[in-house]
């Protein structure tokens, strides 16, 4: 049987429009409704521009997120590191983990909005080498050493935490990988985890275009060379990687529910708001779509369906060790919640056991029903012979 755990990673993306104070209310309640079935994580992100990603800092959303909810774990997805001082970062995590009582998990990564990097003055160039420098500087911290560190962008002097981890041997820090293998390769040298994205959200770009699940198993290569290199053990129990989940009562409902969702999201942000060169037209649109779906880069469907879906994403990968349900936003409110609620209580028990004692428990029952009910007849025979004796 897997061991498979599963969460959310919410960037999250709206469409633009919408009140954003009411938006932020209902990020927190779908982190709440999460926290009621079960999910082990929820992962939100760090946008500063383009108008659909309106959470500039997630760690404040996570705060709030954990006075609201009781074991779910809460983690950064991710926290741009050229961005930020990386001794600042540190300091907010630890906090951070302090103030769930040990449920944060810190994750980060190169940014990847043009417009964020633009307007910080950041050169996109520069980003990999940033988070390089950054993150090796974090993870010295946050093993209790002193730093003295200065490069181009920040310099720290004689840098040490007041607040040592929560939790004794700290927490998870996890590195956010895409088409790359620099994160892979960033994850494995400093012995922390990776997350990786399975396939981008929107998508092949055409259709018949590679969208990074056959990329998967060379993923996971890089990481184990490089902490093979740096003697450190490289767990795919500790790898996540992210898609798009929807689950209904049907292929064709499913489909519908989120196609509209989908295509408005792949025009209006990635073509229209950040120019990325995709195929035009309704025809072009739903040939990628389908074979996204069809590539693995987007799951949905009914419950076998979606099952199927995780268990091909396994046999792509070569094994991880948390799904992440990458929640786009695509449907309506009411179906991503109804989705979320059909995975934890139909398709997560397929993977993690948790219904297997019920199974065999009405297994046993069905395969013995002769025999009890053989007994049960004996049994009420004999009382009805023992009741006329004794008139």
């Amino acid at each position: 049987m897997s061991s498979l755990r599963f969460g959310a990673f919410m960037s999250p993306l709206h469409p633009v429009g919408e009140d954003p104070t009411l938006l932020l209310q209902r990020d927190l309640e779908l982190v709440q409704r999460l926290d009621e079935l079960n999910y082990d994580e929820v992962w939100i992100g760090e946008h500063h521009s383009s108008g659909w990603g309106s959470i500039s800092c997630p760690e404040v959303v996570l705060a709030a997120a954990a006075e609201r909810t009781r074991r779910i774990r809460v983690a950064t997805g991710v926290t741009a590191l050229p961005y930020h001082h990386p001794f600042m970062v540190a300091e907010r995590a630890v906090q951070l983990d302090h103030l769930t009582r040990g449920r944060f998990m810190l994750g980060v990564g190169a940014g990847s909005v043009i417009g964020d990097m633009h307007m910080m003055g950041v050169a996109p160039a520069d980003t990999r080498r940033r988070t390089e420098q950054s993150l090796e500087v974090i993870v010295r911290l946050l093993r209790g050493h002193v730093v003295t560190h200065s490069t181009d962008w920040f310099a720290l002097a004689d840098g040490r935490l007041q607040l040592q981890p929560f939790t004794p041997g700290g927490f998870e820090i996890a590195v956010a990988s895409a088409a790359s293998p620099f994160g892979m390769r960033l994850a494995g040298r400093l012995g922390v985890s990776a997350l990786s994205h399975a396939a981008p959200p929107w998508g092949a770009m055409r259709a018949g275009h590679g969208i990074g699940v056959e990329k998967l198993a060379g993923q996971w290569q890089h990481l184990a060379e490089a902490a093979d290199a740096a003697g450190h053990e490289a767990s795919r129990s500790r790898w996540r990687l992210a898609v798009p989940v929807h689950v209904a009562h049907s292929r064709d409902e499913a489909i519908e529910q989120v196609y509209g969702g989908w295509l408005r999201q792949r025009v209006e942000l990635w073509t229209e708001t950040m120019g990325m060169p995709m195929g035009s037209g309704d025809a072009a649109a739903r040939k990628a779509f389908e074979s996204t779906v069809d590539a693995g880069g987007i799951i949905l469907g009914d419950v076998d369906d979606c099952v199927a879906g995780v268990q091909k994403l396994q046999e792509a990968s070569g094994g991880f060790g948390t799904l992440l349900l990458s929640i786009q936003h695509w449907a309506r409110h009411e179906h991503t919640v109804e989705s979320l609620d059909l995975f934890a209580r139909h398709v997560a028990p397929r993977f993690t056991g948790s219904a297997e004692g019920l199974r065999a428990s009405q297994s046993w029952a069905a395969a013995s029903k002769a025999i009890f009910q053989r007994e049960n007849h004996e049994a009420r025979t004999q009382v009805s012979s023992g009741q006329e004796t004794a008139r």
